[in-house]
């Protein structure tokens, strides 16, 4: 009889840890998937905020600067995405809003291989160092201009860069004989604007006022005349931009 309710007891163990397994599998389990996904909100940093903030100005969301920071703008953005596209409508990237704006996540973040740490503090110093030498061009050409005209002098060096025209580095484009009249009188050397910096960041974050402009000019000052021949795309402040 004694053998027969220990039987009994261990059997209703049994079923009592089967059925808390269960119940964790079905319950828990999402949870645990919510926990490990990858979501931006209000008050988050970093490069893929900054991708976030580049595609949402793209399709027309978003009329913020690229700044890395997801603040109300971003925030609005996202709600005004996940609206037009079906999607819950939270003002946080989660997966799949992330999905939707074409962003993986997981590409961006190399986690803890050293190679790809590695691979990825060398690309950081590389942009860093254009995004400097890029600031001091804006800095020397266009200083005192409305701010969407110095980003639109830093997107005119980065399209110069994309055209067989010209070289295909920053560097190379900036130190093109004769390309800026900054680096002939030495203004790229000028104290620097912290406007220059934000603008450069911009451009290189894909920000185009110019519309894909490859040239620009100063009427008041240019004295070649073959530019004044080239169609003009777009004036801003005191530089027409042209094709």
């Amino acid at each position: 009889m004694k053998r027969l309710f220990n039987l009994k007891r261990v059997a209703l163990y049994l079923c009592v840890i089967m059925t808390t397994y269960v119940i964790s599998s079905v319950y828990l389990s999402p949870l645990n998937n919510t926990v490990g996904a990858v979501a931006y909100r209000w008050g988050s940093k970093g490069v893929i905020v900054t991708e976030i903030q580049r595609r949402l100005k793209a399709w027309g969301y978003y009329n913020g600067g690229l700044d890395g920071v997801y603040g109300y703008r971003t925030y609005l953005a996202v709600r005004s995405f996940q609206a037009k596209n079906g999607l819950k409508v939270d003002g946080i990237a989660g997966d799949r809003t992330l999905n939707a704006l074409g962003i993986n996540a997981g590409q961006w973040n190399t986690g803890g291989n050293t190679a790809g740490n590695t691979t990825t503090a060398k690309v950081s110093n590389s942009n860093e160092k254009d995004v400097q030498l890029l600031a001091r061009c804006i800095n020397g050409e266009a200083r005192g201009e409305p701010y969407e005209g110095q980003v639109a002098v830093g997107a005119v060096i980065i399209n110069r860069t994309r055209d067989p025209r010209f070289p295909n580095t920053i560097a190379g484009v900036i130190y093109q004989p004769g390309a800026f009249t900054a680096i002939v009188d030495g203004q790229i050397h000028a104290q620097m604007y912290p406007s220059s910096i934000k603008a450069a960041r911009d451009a290189l974050n894909g920000w185009d006022p110019s519309g894909g402009a490859v040239f620009y000019y100063n009427p008041a000052k240019t004295t070649n005349k073959w530019i004044w021949s080239r169609p003009v795309i777009k004036v801003i402040g005191k530089h027409k931009f042209c094709k």
